[in-house]
């Protein structure tokens, strides 16, 4: 019963029952309760309007014409008076004979400006109102109205009043049940949905035709969070299978040449050396994957705060292809780096180092045939472009948004062909991002790949 009155579509059905009754109860205080005070009123408020009249239009030409109009119109008995006598009366006095009553006598003889009275007329059982004005020194008027009874109007209104409580009662709740079709239940459709997300369903549709813009929004975000979410999950299951594989591996093969080294090659010196530089490298290898894991976590955490400097970009450039001549003797590779100026820019220079180091390796591993790189410095007035190209494969245009997430792969097959880890383009985003640094990739594909950031010139030597 709880869960019940918690639903949407209960509730809206009886916020709409309650508005249905307090406007059935506002009809009920105006037309029924307070209908005579508020014909009384309306009928004093005419009297006033009509007073005004009288003393603008009184002894103006014609004015005796014009007050038996408003006086018929306005279904009252205008009287005028000189002193105690009469001497003008309107023609619309219900077919009374003009009489001075007690009244319009105290009005005279006081000499009060304006005071009204309310009659009862016991005869017919009603009331009248009645407003004497002073008019002049001698002239007064008396403006006269019997209230009609509005017992049998009353009634009537009773009367219509019950069928239309009846009516707006049915309609609201056919009205309660239309507005749950309409959003009740597209909110519930949207929660279940919520739900097989929140359970690891992203497979969920979302309705495109409802015609509620808010609805249409939060399909279109659940939709937009579902996909997102699917993306995440699988790169996180890529992303945990890569390192458990990056860390299976070389702890395999330490324990391997380890036992190795203790039962078989520890008296043959050649041997024993050869077996634990594997365990040096495989240790280096496993060194790398975790610096790399904890560095992703610092940049994704904001906790990295950058050390400015300023530096000579191309002699760093130049550093670190020295640092792949082994590439260039054991692979064939060729490392192109046309040296043209001397580029001065401001930057923290070790993440920048780390950012060529990791584009050159991701170049290095996925080369083409005639393993050709090439490395240019472009100047580009306030800041130098960085551009490090490859030959190869290239990238389909649809995954290039993609590959600066961590561990995504484009041919999905893993290679421990070259030293790697996998996240080394996601590092690069997060730290050229640091640097409020413009990033992308340019590829063709069967042709080539270039990656490119620039950083802010400082001044440059000739």
């Amino acid at each position: 019963m709880k869960q019940i009155k918690n639903k949407l579509s209960f509730k809206v059905l009886i916020y709409l029952v309650i508005f249905s009754i307090i406007i059935i109860g506002v009809l009920w205080f105006l037309q029924v309760i307070s209908f005579g005070k508020y014909y009384e009123l309306s009928v004093k408020r005419d009297i006033n309007n009509v007073i005004d009249e009288i003393k603008e239009k009184y002894d103006k030409d014609g004015y005796e014409d014009y007050f038996n109009k408003i006086s018929f119109e306005n279904n009252m008995c205008i009287e005028i008076y000189d002193g105690l006598t009469t001497s003008y009366s309107s023609i619309s006095c219900y077919k009374e004979s003009v009489k001075l009553t007690n009244e319009k006598r105290d009005v005279i003889l006081r000499n009060i400006d304006e005071k009204g009275y309310e009659l009862e007329d016991k005869k017919m059982d009603d009331k009248i109102l009645m407003y004497g004005i002073k008019l002049n020194e001698n002239k007064f008027a008396f403006v006269q109205v019997r209230l009609e009874p509005v017992d049998s109007t009353v009634s009537i209104l009773k009367e219509q009043l019950f069928i239309v409580s009846g009516i707006v009662c049915i309609l609201s709740i056919f009205a309660a049940l239309f507005v749950s079709r309409k959003i009740s239940k597209p909110i519930e459709e949207i929660n279940e949905n919520a739900k097989k997300i929140v359970k690891g369903e992203y497979d969920v549709s979302f309705d495109d035709k409802n015609t509620i813009e808010e609805i249409k929004e939060l399909n279109e975000t659940l939709r937009y969070t579902s996909n997102e979410l699917s993306k995440t999950e699988s790169l996180r299951r890529e992303f945990m299978s890569n390192v458990s594989h990056d860390l299976k591996t070389p702890l395999t093969m330490i324990k391997a040449y380890a036992e190795m080294v203790r039962d078989l090659t520890y008296k043959d010196k050649k041997k024993r050396d050869a077996n634990l530089n594997v365990i040096i490298e495989e240790s280096d290898r496993l060194n790398l994957l975790v610096n790399d894991i904890l560095d992703l976590s610092k940049y994704q955490s904001n906790t990295i705060e950058l050390e400015y400097t300023t530096f000579n970009l191309t002699e760093l450039i130049k550093e670190i292809i020295n640092r792949y001549t082994i590439y260039k003797e054991k692979d064939n590779f060729k490392i192109i780096f046309k040296e043209k100026k001397k580029y001065i820019v401001k930057a923290d220079k070790k993440r920048i180092e780390q950012v060529v180091y990791n584009l050159l390796n991701n170049a290095i591993n996925y080369c083409g045939e005639d393993k050709s790189i090439k490395i240019e410095l472009v100047d580009k007035e306030k800041t130098i472009e960085v551009r490090i190209t490859n030959s190869g494969e290239g990238i389909k245009e649809e995954e290039i948004p993609l590959i600066w997430d961590k561990y995504y792969k484009i041919d999905k097959t893993y290679s421990r062909t070259h030293v790697g880890t996998g996240i080394g383009l996601s590092i690069v985003k997060n730290i050229l991002e640091l640097h409020k640094s413009n990033y992308g990739v340019e590829s063709k594909e069967k042709e080539y790949t270039t990656f490119y950031f620039d950083l802010d010139k400082k001044e440059i030597d000739s």
